[in-house]
């Protein structure tokens, strides 16, 4: 009897601990800008709520400035990349990259500061000096929209700088103009409010391109070896994310403080004001499927300026099994 209830003792435990096992969340780990940063915007939020876990997932996000994250990112030392914006996926396809983008998390929206008088457009900074990080896609955006309104980028001189310096520049008025976009230009403006914008007619320049207002621009891609291994993670890695943006919507005081952590409470309050208002961050989490045609808009701008050598595959337009 003792030695029946023994083995009986012993299965329960082995079931335990089955179940333990198969309810422990699947680690992932996840390459992003280091903030201030798009990319880095939500991952506070996911951690700090254990949107991760509650949905079967525990990530570890990587901090890496934009050029390390696209080389670690495309050599596939990191299948899962939080940074993904839609034309360095093209670029990458178009290289032999086999890529995807699974998921947009914001729309595209970029600026230009300045605090010099001789500098009203962007064609006043031609010949002048003007900071960028001209390793992100979003530099490359504006590019093509300064082409629409009738300036020409390789006549500016850009100081290459990664995101985090862009707000030093502004600051320290260290360059004749500063390309940024959000949140680095929200957190710039609650510190030097004096700071003049260029317009960039973006709303204009889209919709005379492409007939839409829409601009997919940046989220979540994946290596496509990656993604035929792990079919089930990728729900649970849209639902992650779908969450949290809800989470930051409902809750904008909140996430402000996780998000700009290391701010003053001026920075943060105007993080917040951000997420009420969504006009400049375009927090807006779909499918790529969802959004193929405006997908394929940005891939016809990155190829109208030479960006993109060729049209990237379908492929990298991810489709949800049977969605």
């Amino acid at each position: 009897m003792n030695g029946l209830l023994a083995s009986l003792v012993c299965i329960y435990a082995l079931l335990l601990t089955g179940t333990s096992r198969a309810q422990a969340p699947e680690p992932l780990s996840i390459v992003v800008f280091g903030p201030p940063s798009l990319g880095a915007f939500l991952p506070p939020v996911i951690k700090a709520q254990k949107l991760d876990e509650k949905n079967g997932v525990a990530i570890k996000f990587e901090e890496r400035t934009p050029d390390a994250y696209t080389a670690q990112f495309n050599s596939g030392e990191f299948q899962l990349g939080g940074s993904a914006s839609l034309l360095t996926v093209g670029l990458a396809d178009t290289r032999g990259v086999k890529v995807t983008y699974l998921f947009n998390l914001f729309d595209f929206w970029g600026a230009v500061v300045t605090s010099r008088a001789d500098v009203r457009t962007l064609r006043d900074l031609e010949g002048k000096d003007m900071a960028a990080a001209k390793g992100t896609t979003n530099y490359v955006m504006f590019d093509w929209f300064a082409r629409q309104l009738g300036a020409d980028p390789a006549k500016f001189s850009v100081i290459n700088t990664a995101t985090p310096g862009l707000i030093g520049y502004a600051l320290a008025d260290r360059a004749a103009a500063v390309q940024l976009w959000e949140p680095a230009y929200t957190t710039l403006l609650s510190k030097k409010s004096d700071m003049r914008t260029i317009d960039l007619a973006i709303a204009d320049s889209w919709k005379k391109f492409t007939g839409s207002r829409n601009i997919p621009y940046l989220g979540v891609a994946a290596h496509i070896d990656w993604v035929e291994k792990n079919q089930k993670l990728v729900p649970k890695l849209y639902a992650t994310y779908k969450e949290a943006a809800d989470w930051v919507t409902a809750h904008p005081e909140e996430a402000a403080k996780l998000i700009a952590a290391k701010g003053t409470p001026d920075d943060q309050k105007a993080i917040a004001e951000l997420i009420r208002a969504n006009d400049r961050l375009g927090m807006n989490v779909q499918w790529a499927s969802d959004v193929r045609k405006e997908i394929n808009s940005v891939y016809a701008a990155g190829k109208s300026i030479s960006f993109l050598p060729a049209e990237p595959a379908a492929s990298t337009i991810y489709q949800m099994p049977g969605k």
